[in-house]
């Protein structure tokens, strides 16, 4: 039908509307295509991505913990995308001059790019300097000597997505060279499809963005460890179907304790003190046969008797205090 409407289709119109009857549209049962870019696949899985999503949540908790204790201040970390996209368009996402480092996994094909916001990190060396971290730099440019004070911060994140990685594979990210330009941190083609994941790091009121690029043609061995294992868990493969009070239990149980035994006490003036020489003795207020009192720290655990096992010192355990006291 043409934009103007000719004389003949207004008459029709009026005649219908006249007459009350109504021209039915038949419905399209078509389905829609929907063009398939074969130089785009999907190469991972909405199941596989959400796993991913999961893994880089406990690596943003460890990480936090991380920058809690360095810098002092309430840190946040939650993932703000999980999205595969062409390395291009990653490209033109990234300012220039940027802070960038290039990663990569060992015995592997896997490259990536570990992308921190400019600001974040002269927020990061500010603070790691012992500033308060409210100042600005004009130049944009990171020198050397922040770049070896960034290292503190970068090779914690590459101990995280290890430990965090571990519920797939073992994986150790090894960090091989920072750069400024993105032209010279080219992990694969432009035509390629890369894994981005953002981070969102709150400090304070303040928000800022650290990426983590994976270049995806060599992801497949990992990505076919993850559809062959169970995981339904984030916890690291060595502790997989053990709960969190066993794994708490197993560590306090292999914890070393200092004990010390008292064999007795005495007292003495200054003047004695200062006289002693060697082969003298100093008489105690306990005799053989007492026993002696075992201790941790201030905490009296224990009683028992001196003597001998092995051609080793020794002391036998005659009496628990700490249960006596658990009784009262």
């Amino acid at each position: 039908m043409a934009e103007i409407l000719s004389q003949q289709e207004i008459d029709q119109l009026l005649n219908n509307i006249k007459s009350g009857t109504e021209q039915k549209i038949e419905p399209n049962n078509e389905k829609e295509a929907v063009l398939f870019d074969f130089r785009l696949p999907n190469r991972i899985s909405k199941n596989q991505l959400r796993v991913i999503r999961s893994v880089c949540e406990n690596f943003g908790e460890s990480f936090s913990s991380f920058l809690v204790t360095k810098l002092q201040t309430a840190v946040t970390i939650n993932v703000a995308s999980v999205d595969q996209i062409y390395y291009s368009e990653y490209v033109l996402s990234v300012s220039n001059p940027a802070c960038l480092f290039t990663f990569e996994i060992k015995d592997t094909d896997v490259k990536g790019i570990l992308e921190i916001n400019n600001d974040l990190a002269f927020l990061f060396v500010d603070k790691l300097l012992g500033g308060s971290g409210t100042g600005s730099k004009q130049v944009k440019v990171i020198t050397p000597i922040e770049q070896k004070v960034l290292r503190v911060v970068v090779d914690r994140i590459m101990y995280d997505l290890k430990k965090s990685w571990q519920t797939i594979d073992t994986m150790d990210f090894i960090l091989e060279r920072f750069e400024q330009d993105i032209d010279f941190a080219q992990i694969t083609s432009q035509s390629e499809s890369v894994l981005l994941i953002s981070f969102e790091l709150m400090i304070g009121e303040q928000s800022y963005l650290i990426n983590l690029c994976f270049a995806t043609f060599a992801f497949d061995n990992i990505l076919a460890k993850m559809t062959s294992q169970k995981l339904s868990t984030i916890r690291a493969t060595k502790y997989f179907g053990i709960t969190s009070k066993e794994v708490v239990t197993n560590h306090l149980i292999n914890t070393k304790i200092p004990i010390q035994v008292e064999f007795g006490n005495s007292s003495l003036s200054v003047n004695e003190l200062l006289s002693l020489e060697k082969g003298d003795i100093i008489r105690l207020n306990t005799k053989i046969d007492d026993d002696h009192k075992i201790r941790t720290g201030n905490r009296l655990l224990f009683t028992g008797r001196y003597g001998s096992m092995n051609n080793h010192k020794a002391i036998k355990i005659t009496n628990r205090i700490l249960d006596e006291k658990q009784s009262l």
